[in-house]
């Protein structure tokens, strides 16, 4: 864990003859430089992410009608080109000790493999889906079993960019495709129609194994890939738990029990990202106690306050006793089980 000083801590050092005269100012503006460059470098490292995510948005989910226009011959160029380009600055970068920019262009690459392969089936006659005219865009809003090519081809391509460019975020698009292929071959498995509800479930199991398999996966990697692959498990989890009809206030509060759950995995885990889905739900059925019984009364918009404060005064009260919670969390488990647990992360 780290450790902060001040200047008054510096002082007491010369005091106590640790540091000579005139080293505590030296270090105090060695210091202070460090952390200037560590801010700086942070924000380099958000503009690396959001300029990834703003390519693989670009072309996936806001690629337009126009472009589809332009025949399959050339779209497959454009995005084989996309690809090649984007896998070479990686590798580029990655030798000139960049591996962040690096991950997030291998990442961004493979994020545009179905496009690829939606232009390869077409141009060769092989799209199997009935609508010849097919918008690429229904790939990411529909289930259809006619997207599993596309969805197997970029699991394989995310592998071998991982063994190019081994950087956990690549994880994200790998798992986004299978959780996409969990649908789709459940209809294929099923048939249709395949209801919201039922989607609802399937994510729900999909993001469950997921986080069990990165469970697994936690603290056994030089890299961190466990961060990526529990937020992508998250994400499908706690979706389709929340879009899922309790039906019932029993229902209701089982939703809250599961989101306690998640915010005692965060503990146990030191685990942030379990912390901040777990927080929403519950904040979530506190917010619709608090609207069932006070919706009509002056006091609504205060307990809605009450209850944003309460959540951020929670997270305060975790960041600062986080270690000794986690210590204390795993100590009272039993042996064989705390053994399975993966070493923490600081």
């Amino acid at each position: 864990m780290a450790t902060r000083f001040d200047a008054k801590d510096l002082a007491r050092a010369v005091e106590a003859g640790i540091l000579q005269p005139g080293q505590d100012q030296a270090l105090q503006a060695f210091l202070s430089q460090r952390q200037v460059a560590t801010g700086s470098l942070q924000l380099a490292h958000s503009a690396f992410y959001l300029g990834a995510l703003l390519v693989i948005g670009a072309m996936g989910w806001l690629l337009n009608e126009a472009w589809l226009r332009i025949g399959d011959t050339a779209l497959l160029a454009v995005a084989s080109a996309y690809i090649g380009l984007l896998t070479l600055a990686a590798l580029i970068l990655q030798k000139r000790k960049q591996p962040i920019a690096a991950g997030v262009l291998a990442a961004a690459a493979v994020s545009i493999v179905p496009l690829a392969v939606f232009a390869l089936e077409r141009l060769l006659g092989w799209w199997p889906l009935d609508d010849v005219r097919a918008d690429y865009h229904q790939y990411y809003t529909h289930v259809q079993g006619g997207w599993l090519a596309m969805e197997a081809a970029t699991v394989v391509a995310g592998v071998a960019m991982l063994r190019l460019v081994p950087y956990p975020f690549i994880v994200m698009p790998i798992a986004v495709a299978l959780w996409f292929m969990s649908m789709d071959l459940t209809e294929w498995v099923f048939g249709a129609p395949f209801s919201w509800e039922q989607r609802r479930v399937v994510s729900l199991w999909f993001g469950l194994a997921t986080l069990l398999v990165f469970l697994v996966v936690d603290g056994r990697t030089r890299q961190d890939y466990a961060h990526w692959g529990y937020l992508a498990g998250l994400a499908a989890f706690w979706g389709g738990l929340t879009m899922l009809d309790s039906g019932s206030e029993w229902g209701k509060a089982t939703y809250c029990l599961i989101n306690l759950v998640l915010m005692g995995v965060a503990v146990l885990l030191r685990r942030p990202v379990f912390m901040v889905f777990g927080a929403l739900g519950v904040t979530a059925y506190l917010g619709y106690l608090a609207y069932d019984v006070f919706a009509q009364s002056l006091l609504f918009p205060v307990l809605v306050s009450l209850i944003g404060l309460g959540v951020i005064g929670l997270g305060l009260l975790y960041q600062k006793h986080r270690e000794a919670l986690s210590q204390s969390v795993r100590s009272a488990l039993p042996g064989w089980l705390y053994a399975t647990l993966p070493a923490l992360r600081h």
